[in-house]
């Protein structure tokens, strides 16, 4: 039988009544108050599964692009795909969204995340085990000394590596072709988590800001969204782990591996985090399905007229869910372009779509790339530079943002008060950011390539002329790349070139002897010897952390003023509009700022190369070296000019914000001084109709006021 819970500890409540004057315990109150919570919760763990994912896929650009042997641009448009999913979706689902059940269109989206991470991971089983460059050597009778310069190099055998076997080496790979477009199983996957996390974003925030009172509105959000931050913090630092793990992990040797972390031509077990981000990205789906199509607007339980009366049954209290609206679709596109061409009409909204075009742009250029650039600019292994973005510049992200929500409900900054704040902060970091040119690093002393044989002094005009009369008898192959470093401190692209007639010991302790290039004229004839791999710059090395402290002073202060960005646009466009103005600040966004920038940033990357690989079937593979002056010069750049425009629009901004809401409280500021000289002339006429024995009353009334 049904009956209203009265008991417990919600006995001492008093009951509200409805608009039929029916009970209703605190407990209805209660309830729809933690459903916000829940869903507040769910909503954090979503934007920390989609940004445990989304960071994931972007620390791996290094390793995708050698694992498939493309290029930095290639690996663009794989990165675009995902923003392309987002166009594809985003306008339908932030029109609908108050239209739709949104708790379960996010769920829907999250489901379809997980499904783009585990078809990504794919071409892992259905390619062969990754065979990296290695230079043939020949083995003397005695097989304890290998020669790399040799004038007949078809008379000995090659060394394979651990992942070869003799039965695979004759066609080197070339049986499947086809292996190399299976980076089309990443591209779609990546385009499917594209569409999934569409209406995460809008959906999420409207639903919060419309049953959150306006005073914490801003803090929900920023709590939501800093929350959301760890996700990227762990996907990093999943991507350093997964990173410093070979490839083909439990399948051959590593011990039989030749080459470290360190090497371009290294490949981490890239595969392994997405089955781990598929996984986390369908937990995170789950809570949603059970979550109502709206919610009591929290504060409102002493208004009894917000209140619906409904019978408890047993202990479980349920409430009516109200009537979804039925959408007609017809009445939708016709009030499309409308809505559009309003939302529109409003400078502040336009001026901040064409700010957020060009922050998605320098963000987005300078996270997919941050990692490449601190592996060849300062001499660190990929799965270092992943670790350090992990576990100093994200959380001090996630602190900026959060400090940036909690100075809004700590000030109770008013719209203008954030745009001011907002481009204060945004300043200060781009003058900051200038100081990046001055961490310069030196060039790889590439012997043929940036200085000549014979000495230290890089070429004016270099060329790709790796033969020299010191190894012009070694007949080496121009199309390989397994480098040395020298004792003259200078690299080589193989032992061959180095001119190395012998060697001791096997694997990655190889040392080479008698390097003819090596000795030069400052060596005289000794024994000249080179190591398996690159010089380490140490110039490079000494910079690195100055360059670091810089870049997490940027971070943090650009995330201080993140939110107050954000909830300009939620205070300058009318209630209606605000889930609909989210997907369109999105999809701007999306559309000219994360599609393009990845594949403009790579391709001008790609100029900067100074060797390229070489793919088993022939054709160019992934970049070996670049020249880190002009990589330098193109993705700083680039981040500052983008940044130079933001400056600009962020001026424009607060012009526009403090002449229309300055005139707003000028107008508000007059209607509360009518009200005020209305209450005072009512107060008046009251006191001469009371009656002689209410002068206390009165006279507290008075003070009152």
């Amino acid at each position: 039988m049904d009956k209203i819970i009265t008991t417990g500890k919600f006995k001492d409540k008093p009951p509200f009544r409805d608009s039929s004057s029916a009970v209703v315990p605190a407990k209805v109150m209660c309830h729809n108050c933690s459903k916000l919570k829940i869903f507040l919760g769910a909503l954090a763990f979503s934007f920390f599964a989609k940004g445990f994912s989304g960071s994931y896929m972007k620390s791996m650009s290094s390793q995708i692009e050698r694992r498939f042997e493309i290029s930095s641009s290639i690996f663009g448009i794989i990165d675009g795909s995902f923003e392309l999913g987002n166009l594809m979706v985003m306008v339908l689902v932030s029109y609908l969204g108050p239209r739709v059940h949104r708790p379960k269109v996010i769920a829907v989206g999250c489901l379809i995340m997980s499904l783009g991470a585990f078809l990504s991971v794919m071409p892992q089983f259905l390619m062969g085990r990754y065979n990296y460059e290695r230079i043939a050597v020949t083995v003397d009778n005695s097989s304890s000394s290998v020669s790399a310069c040799s004038p007949a190099p078809s008379v000995g055998h090659s060394v394979s590596d651990a992942t070869e076997t003799p039965s695979t080496m004759k066609n080197s790979g070339c049986e499947k072709t086809s292996n190399s477009y299976l980076w089309l199983f990443v591209l779609m996957g990546n385009l499917l988590r594209g569409i999934g996390e569409a209406p995460v974003m809008p959906l999420g925030v409207s639903y919060i800001d419309d049953f959150s009172k306006e005073e914490n509105s801003a803090f929900y959000i920023g709590l939501v969204r800093s929350s959301g931050m760890f996700g990227p913090t762990l996907g990093f630092l999943l991507g350093s782990f997964c990173a410093s793990l070979w490839v083909d992990i439990g399948v051959v040797d590593i011990d039989a591996i030749n080459i470290n972390p360190k090497d371009t031509r290294w490949v981490g077990a890239w595969w392994l985090g997405l089955l781990i981000c598929g996984a986390v990205n369908f937990i995170a789906s789950l809570p949603f399905f059970f979550l109502p199509y709206s919610l009591t607007k929290e504060g409102e339980d002493e208004n009894p007229k917000k209140i619906s009366h409904l019978p408890v049954q047993g202990d479980h209290c349920k409430t009516d869910p109200p009537a979804q609206p039925q959408l007609k679709f017809s009445e939708a596109v016709k009030d499309f372009l409308p809505t559009l061409k309003k939302l529109f009409g409003n400078p502040v909204f336009l001026v901040y779509v064409f700010l957020t075009i060009l922050q998605y742009n320098s963000l987005v250029g300078l996270i997919t790339y941050e990692t490449k650039f601190m592996e060849q600019q300062f001499n660190v292994s990929v799965a270092k530079a992943i670790f350090l973005v992990g576990v100093i510049l994200l959380p001090i992200t996630i602190l900026g943002m959060f400090l940036g929500g909690y100075l809004i409900k700590k000030f109770k900054l008013h719209v203008t008060g954030m745009a001011k704040f907002a481009c204060i902060s945004f300043i200060v970091a781009y003058l900051l950011n200038l100081l990046y040119f001055m961490c310069n690093c030196e060039v790889l002393q590439l012997a043929g390539l940036t200085v000549p044989y014979s000495g230290f002094k890089q070429l004016s005009s270099p060329k790709n002329s790796f033969m020299a009369s010191c190894n012009a008898d070694c007949s080496c192959k121009m199309d390989q790349w397994d480098p040395v470093c020298g004792d003259n401190g200078i690299t080589y692209m193989t032992a061959c070139f180095a001119g190395c007639k012998s060697s001791t010991g096997m694997g990655k302790n190889m040392v080479f002897h008698n390097c003819s290039c090596v000795e030069g004229h400052e060596h005289g004839h000794g024994n000249a010897s080179a190591v398996l791999g690159q010089c380490q710059r140490e110039s490079c090395t000494k910079a690195f952390p100055y360059f670091l402290a810089l870049q997490t002073a940027c971070a943090f202060i650009l995330a201080l003023g993140g939110t107050p960005t954000y909830m300009i646009m939620f205070r300058s466009v009318s209630p209606d509009l605000k889930s609909f103005a989210v997907g369109i600040e999105t999809l701007g966004g999306r559309i000219l700022g994360g599609l393009p920038a990845p594949i403009y940033f790579g391709a001008l990357i790609d100029e900067t190369c100074l060797k390229w690989g070489t793919k088993s079937c022939g054709g160019s593979g992934s970049c070996r070296i670049y020249d880190t002056k002009a990589f330098r010069n193109v993705y700083l750049g680039l981040i500052a000019g983008l940044r130079a425009g933001c400056c600009v629009l962020y001026m424009v901004l607060c012009v526009l914000i403090m002449r229309r809401f300055k005139r707003d409280d000028k107008e508000i500021t007059d209607i509360k001084n009518a009200e005020e000289t209305i209450n005072k002339e009512s107060v008046t006429v009251n006191k001469k109709e009371v009656l002689p024995g209410a002068k206390t009353s009165e006279e507290s009334e008075e003070t009152y006021m």
